[in-house]
Formats: structure tokens, sequence, C-alpha cells
């Protein structure tokens, strides 16, 4: 810091001494006539500093820069008539009829790039062109004597052009930009950066230069302008930068705009990066200055969020309404990505997925297969119904008919197992996923994605045997339905607590198993079996049709019933709400199916006791409870 403020002062001394008239060497006026094409002398050391003013400091002007900038008439009218071509052939008559110095030739290179882009022109034709090889090569004979933000744009066009980046002239324009970085500002550097990234570029010793300099000033970072684009298009190439960046954006969080806000969002969910700290600063200053949002904003909002796994219901409960009235209007894309988003997040809001459920109907011929099960996978996520269901879904079944057998087979059994969670699986779809022919690709596979769907047909297969008695099959073989335990599974406080309170309710460990895994697909906490006097029973003498391999053989004694304890964590329900997700639903209805009275153990009401006995009073009242009510019915 110290060498920095001392460098400045000496550039505010010269400055100032070569500033006056007197000072300025002839050699530095640009003749009105011809100049010569070779490339320029080595001008008097003086003539390499830069003035001490802010605009030119900034810039990196040198007196020589300055002086030809507005000294010259020429000059100004060959820069004019480079700005107001409208052809590459106009371009090249000015070096047919004027002497070009380098930045005037870089600025015929700029122009032609900015042509080229605005009228769709072929680049290879003025890449081949013999004046354009002329002012290449004026302009690489003086690359020293380019302005800073002309050199920048210059290579830009260059790139832009298609100029092969072997071409000698093209590295001169690289390794002069590299030996002036120290002098370019930071707005500069940014300039360059976005500008390689946007063009991906990634393995280029510049770039790596350009964001190492972006690191080691970043307190000069100034603007949200600027902020918002080294995010979103820069951040993802340097970790160590984005670290500073999200500070800086945390600094300027009150001054971003919603479209500013949108594109962080973005950026740090494509770059899985959930920085807590700014997206709640975000999030604040979204609900208390900003009241009306575009629907591109919001549907990016609520991706972003669902894609970073961050929950703030204030931002949700405000997408959500302001989204309402778009919804008729949303393209089946826009429909879909919302509430995919909204499924993740395990946000369900009545009004909204009322909505999307209507649009489905008047909007059938415009969903595709694939639209209409991303609808219904969210449904059945957070286990909605919607009002007008019989017409839902007869409209769902007439789409899907006959379009079973186009569908990727992992999406046909995510389709079918959400059915089965909304009650809506029809013999055709059972029939489908649980023939000997699909499951036989997967026999074997250890892979986590096979797994996960072996579980699910276990679970339809259990949804085919407990809730559809007019099935009659196929079913899965005996083989298919020992589910693969999770490896690693941490235990939560809430199963070491309920496992601990229910050693007192059971009396004896030969009362009870635990973590008992079902051919159904679903794990019970613990499972027991009382009489009709509420008194257990020891478990290892009773069939147990649940299990893959039954210990004992008697059937239950009259008037004795199963009972299963399910815990049900904090996870399991829908986003600030009492109410399960739709597989914890299907679990528990399978298991009820199966037989079992069913004890719910909800982390809000057993985790409030502290004390072992005030557990194991919990369960025993919740147990008569059950009990009681099973007898009434």
């Amino acid at each position: 810091m110290a060498a920095h403020l001392v460098r400045r002062c000496c550039w505010r001394h010269f400055g100032a001494f070569i500033a006056a008239p007197s000072a300025v060497p002839a050699s530095l006026l640009v003749p009105a006539g011809k100049v010569a094409m070779a490339r320029a002398l080595p001008q008097a050391p003086l003539a390499s500093f830069h003035t001490s003013s802010p605009s030119s400091w900034a810039d990196g002007f040198s007196v020589k820069e300055q002086v030809e900038d507005s000294g010259n008439p020429e000059h100004k009218v060959i820069r004019e008539l480079i700005e107001t071509a409208t052809s590459p052939q106009e371009l090249f008559q000015l070096t047919k009829h004027h002497a070009l110095n380098s930045n005037e030739a870089s600025l015929i290179i700029i122009q032609l790039s900015r042509l080229a882009a605005l009228k769709n022109l072929e680049t290879e034709s003025i890449l081949q062109d013999e004046c354009f090889q002329q002012v290449i090569s004026i302009m690489d004979s003086q690359i020293s004597q380019v302005w800073n933000n002309t050199l920048l744009n210059l290579l830009k066009s260059l790139y832009s052009l298609g100029v092969d980046s072997n071409k000698r002239e093209m590295q001169s324009v690289e390794q002069e930009v590299l030996w002036r970085l120290r002098r370019l500002t930071f707005r500069q550097l940014a300039s360059l950066a976005e500008f390689f990234a946007a063009k991906q570029v990634k393995e280029s010793r510049l770039l790596n230069e350009v964001i190492k300099k972006l690191e080691l000033r970043w307190t000069e970072l100034e603007g949200t302008r600027t902020v918002v684009a080294l995010i979103s298009k820069v951040g993802h190439i340097s970790p160590a930068l984005m670290d500073r960046l999200e500070d800086k954006a945390l600094e300027l969080a009150e001054q971003f705009n919603p479209d500013d806000i949108r594109k962080i969002s973005l950026a740090l969910a494509y770059q899985n990066r959930r920085c807590v700290p700014l997206l709640r600063a975000l999030s604040y200053h979204l609900i208390q200055k900003h009241s009306e949002l575009s629907l591109n904003v919001l549907l990016d909002l609520i991706f972003a969020y669902g894609k970073l796994n961050f929950h703030q219901p204030q931002v949700f409960q405000k997408i959500a309404t302001d989204l309402h009235p778009h919804v008729s209007t949303m393209t089946p894309v826009e429909v879909t990505r919302c509430i995919r988003s909204f499924s993740l997040l395990k946000w369900l809001n009545l009004p909204l997925f009322e909505a999307i459920a209507q649009y489905a109907l008047d909007n059938t011929k415009q969903l595709s297969v694939t639209h209409l099960c991303s609808i219904i996978l969210s449904f059945a996520r957070l286990n909605f119904q919607p009002s007008g269901i019989e017409d839902f879904f007869n409209m769902v079944h007439e789409v899907l008919q006959g379009q079973l057998d186009s569908l990727e087979p992992h999406l046909l059994t995510d389709l079918v197992w959400s059915l089965c969670v909304l009650q809506q699986a029809k013999a055709p779809y059972l029939q489908r996923v649980l023939a000997p022919a699909f499951h036989a690709q997967i026999r074997g596979d250890q892979s986590f994605k096979a797994q996960n769907l072996r579980l699910r047909l276990i679970n339809i297969n259990a949804a085919a045997r407990l809730e559809s008695p007019s099935y009659q099959g196929p079913f899965l073989p005996v083989e298919m339905l020992s589910a693969t335990q999770p490896v690693g599974e941490k235990v939560t406080l809430l199963q070491s607590s309920l496992r601990e309170a229910l050693s007192g309710v059971l009396g004896s460990q030969d009362n009870g198993r635990f973590n008992v895994h079902t051919i159904y697909g679903w794990q019970i906490d613990a499972e027991m079996v009382v009489n009709s006097e509420n008194k257990p029973l020891p478990l290892k003498d009773f069939a147990a049709p649940h299990l893959l391999r039954s210990e004992g053989t008697k059937p239950l004694p009259p008037g004795a019933r199963r009972v299963a304890f399910l815990r049900w964590e904090f996870p399991n329900f829908s986003n600030r709400s009492k109410d399960l997700l739709g597989r914890y639903v299907m679990a528990r209805r399978h298991i009820q199916a199966a037989g079992f009275l069913v004890v719910d153990v909800p982390h809000y009401e057993f985790l409030e006791l502290k004390l072992e006995r005030q557990r194991t009073a919990y369960l025993r009242d919740k147990l008569n409870k059950v009990m009681a009510k099973e007898m009434a019915s």
C-alpha cells in the first residue's frame, strides 16, 4: 500500500513537470502528412509517464495520447469517419487515402467487429482481405502507442472476429495487455474478465493474470453493476474472488434492484454456493423495498432458492402471491419450472397450486407428457389433491393413455410412484412397471440410481398388493423385496430418544422389534403386539407377513393387534406446517393397510418432553388412544 502511494506521488510530480507546453517534446506531435509504417523508435523516458489528473490516471493515457487526441484535426476527422462507417469497404477505403497510426488502425478493427456482429457479416472474408492485413500490420507496428481503452477493445474485437490465437499479431496484443495490467483500472480488468468468461476462454495466461489482479485489488470494487457482473460471469472461475465478491455484495445489498438480486441469486445457484448471510440480506431488502416484481424475477428467484435449498417463508409467500395472477399467461415450461421449485422447497400454496391444476385442464393440448409428469410429481411430493380431482385425473389418464412406452424408465417409475402416492395408479400403470421385463434391467446393479429405482418399485408393489384389490398381477419376485439399508445413516436425536422411551413401554426386549425393514419398502421404528388388555406379548413365536423372513408361524391370538411406532422428523413435513409430505403419507397408509395400528411420534411433540418418564408416559397415552379409537370403530 505504501509503495502504491509513493508511486502515485511520483506520477503527480512528473505529471506537473511535463504538463507544461514547453515540456512537451516535438517528437510527440504527429505530422499532418504521411507517417512511416515501421515500428516507432523508443520515446524519451518522460514520454511514457502518465499525467496526474484523475481521468488520465484512470484510463492510462500518456501525454502523447492527449496531444494526439485533441491537437491534430486530421486525426479527429479520421476517427469520425471510422465511427460513422457502415460497411467494411468504407473502412478499408480509409487505408488507401490516409496514413493511419496504430490507434486509428485499432479503431478500424474495433469498428469491423461491431459491424460484423450488427449485420451478421462473414468474418472469414474480412480476415482474408488485403486491406485488413495492412490494418493489422499498422496496429502491430506501433502496438505500444495504442491507448489502454482502445487496446482492450482491440483485443476483444480480434477474438470476436475469430483471429487465430497463434497469430503473431494476436499474441503481440495479448502480451501488450499483459504488460499493462498494473496500469489498468479495476473496471477495465473486470470488463476484460467478463469478456473472457463470456467467450469461455479458460486456458489463458492473460485470463489467469487478470483474475489474480482482481483478487488482489478487490477493495477497489465499486458500483452494483460491476459487482453483479463479476458474480454472475466471473465468480465461477475463481472461488477466492467469489468469496470477496460475496462480501462486497453483502455490503451493497441495500442498493441492489430486483434484477440485480435475480442475477446474484442465479449465480449462487449455478455455482452451488449457499451463502446464507448474503441470501438473507437479499431476501430482506427484496421484501422491504420492492413491492412489484416481474415474472422473470419471480421464476428465477424461486428456482435459485429451490436449487440452494434456502428457506425464507416471507419470500416464498410473496413469490407465490405475485405469481398467482400470472399463471394463466405462463408457458408450460414456466409453469413446470415454477411448481418443481416450490415442491423442492416443500412449500404448498393452495391458491397457486389450484391455479396450476386449472391451467393444466385449460391447456391440455399445449402441455407435453413431460410437462404433465412434472406437475404430477410435484403434486405427489406435497400430497396435493386438486379440488376438481376427478376432472384433473380423468384428463391425466386420457393424456397418458398410450404414452407410457415413450417415457424413459426412471421417469415412468417416478410417474407411477407419484400416482400411487395420490391413490390414482390404475392397473395399466402398475402392470407396466411391475412386469419382469421392466425390472430385469436393474437386477444386480448396485448404483445409487438403480437402488433408488428398486425401492420405488417395491413401494409400487406394496400399493398394488395393499390398495388395489382388483389388481391381479404381475408382482415383484420375492428376491427383489429386500430393500437395501442406507449406509452410514446418522442416528437422530428423535430416533435415539424414542428407542430409550420405548424400553419402558415394552418392558422386555422380547416384546418388540426396532428398525424393522418391511417388504413394502418402508421402515418401522418399532413394532409390538398387544393383547386385548393392551399388554405386550413376545413377538418371536408369531408369524410376521410384513417381513421377508418370519421367525415364527403362529397366528395372533384373538383380540391381539400389531402396533407400529413411526417417528416423523422435521424434514418429513411440508415447510412451516404439520402436514406430512406425500411419500410419508403413503408409508403410513401402507403400514396401516398391512394390519398395524400406527402410533405417530412427531418431533414437535416428543422432543418437547425433556424427561424420559414424560416420554414413556406420552407413548403409553398415545398407544391407549389408538387402541381406544380402534375398539370404538
